[in-house]
């Protein structure tokens, strides 16, 4: 399946001065193995790929010399190939089960930078202890991978056609033929219960997987969970757990601020502070900051302590959940429909690249989301139908005069008032 992060590995290869090994972080299973193999495949003549966490053998070798000549003589005699310089790919996968191969690419990048270099690690971000090796800081440079957005899925469907088409009139602001329209639609509901995570979105694809969608979905949800206790000490992991099972209670609130008490009565911030840390650092949820100004650069008016969490995959949501498509077209779903919306366009958001902020002031007026684009704030309000009369994004323009507005809902493409309206499914051209 095509990904986006491809383009990115590309621009890597080929850069010419200065390029230096190529870590990549992500949560389980959103497909940074499946990427490195299809690029090295793809783009060199041959590569190396080394698995630390199925073969721990090949990991002693690194206890006992960490500089670059020598484990490529390694390398070359343990897989019995050449590795030749800007012609074979070197993978280190699962590398946080060899913190002693993490710390040999500082060695690669100042002994050998002619060698391409590759690594990835699920849970990169908590699974490293950092007790005896150093992490080589400036040494490496670092991508993150993220499920599926809604526009790999549908190239991955053989819809490319719509998703340009999306495109087209997202720029144009000419709203896109009514059945183009719908069909786009129908495509974001599904997406917002399969989810991005290649697995599942191979299995809804297929058809004819040994497990469906819904049951990798709930795997993956229990992996998740599985390595709550892997990579953490018992009490940490009891207040991760807790802090996790509270996300769908905290969504629901009308303010979604994260809120200590529904974790359980008397809770405190000193206490689940490093859970959530972990949380995020896992790359399970997104942290969403709030910002008490709608001034450039939002980053000097955030407010750290308030703040919301979403998931970071649709599927997960829904299989914590319990959702259906039919579910979720039902009457009786309309306020959990607001959620999967919100929690949507926070991934989307994030996928593109954007720190998360919202907007509040003095808990009168909220904006859901707010971006910055080069030297502009612009504030961006989600509705899950088309009624679309927003009093908070009306007070924020009136406030902060942003050069214009987003406002996310089911309606077609437009610009009215200085609002520019985005339909729910093309949230990835932001």
């Amino acid at each position: 399946m095509k990904r986006k992060i491809t383009a990115k590995l590309q621009e890597w290869k080929e850069q010419m001065n200065g390029r230096m090994p190529l870590l990549i972080y992500g949560a389980r299973q959103v497909g940074k193995t499946y990427a490195m193999q299809e690029f090295g495949a793809a783009c060199y003549k041959n590569v190396v790929y080394v698995n630390f966490e199925t073969d721990e053998r090949i990991g002693s070798y690194f206890e006992t010399a960490v500089h670059a000549d020598y484990l490529v003589s390694v390398l070359e005699k343990y897989y019995q190939t050449k590795v030749i310089p800007g012609d074979t790919l070197i993978i280190f996968d699962e590398i946080q089960m060899c913190e002693r191969a993490l710390t040999s690419l500082k060695y690669f990048a100042e002994e050998a930078p002619e060698y391409h270099v590759m690594a990835a690690g699920s849970l990169l971000g908590v699974a490293l202890k950092h007790e005896k090796y150093s992490f080589p800081v400036g040494k490496v440079k670092m991508l993150t991978m993220y499920p599926m957005d809604l526009e790999e899925v549908l190239w991955a469907k053989g819809k490319q056609l719509l998703s340009d088409t999306i495109r087209e009139h997202y720029e144009s602001n000419i709203p896109l033929e009514k059945m183009l329209h719908e069909e786009a639609m129908q495509e974001f509901y599904h997406y917002c219960i399969v989810g991005g995570m290649p697995a599942a979105v191979k299995a809804d694809i297929t058809m004819n997987s040994a497990m469906d969608q819904s049951e990798i979905r709930s795997l993956l949800l229990d992996s998740y969970i599985a390595d709550m206790t892997k990579y953490a000490d018992k009490t940490n992991t009891i207040r991760i757990y807790e802090a996790y099972d509270s996300l769908p209670a905290q969504l629901a609130k009308n303010s979604k601020k994260f809120q200590y008490k529904l974790i359980r009565s008397g809770a405190r911030a000193s206490q689940y502070g490093d859970a959530i840390d972990w949380l995020i650092r896992a790359g399970i949820v997104n942290k969403c900051v709030k910002c008490s100004q709608g001034f450039y650069p939002a980053a000097a008016f955030q407010d750290i302590s308030a703040f919301k969490l979403y998931y970071s995959d649709m599927g997960i949501l829904s299989a914590k959940l319990g959702m259906t498509l039919e579910a979720l077209d039902s009457r009786e779903t309309d306020r959990f429909r607001g959620i999967f919306i919100e929690n949507y366009v926070s991934i989307a958001l994030k996928n593109n690249g954007y720190n998360l902020w919202y907007w509040e002031s003095d808990n009168t007026a909220e904006v859901d989301f707010l971006i910055q684009k080069e030297s502009h704030v612009i504030p961006v309000e989600c509705k899950a139908g088309d009624h679309v009369k927003a009093k908070s994004l009306s007070v924020y323009k009136d406030k902060y005069q942003p050069i214009y507005a987003i406002r996310i809902s089911t309606r077609n493409f437009g610009m009215v008032n200085d609002i520019k309206s985005v339909p729910l499914y093309s949230v990835f051209c932001i």
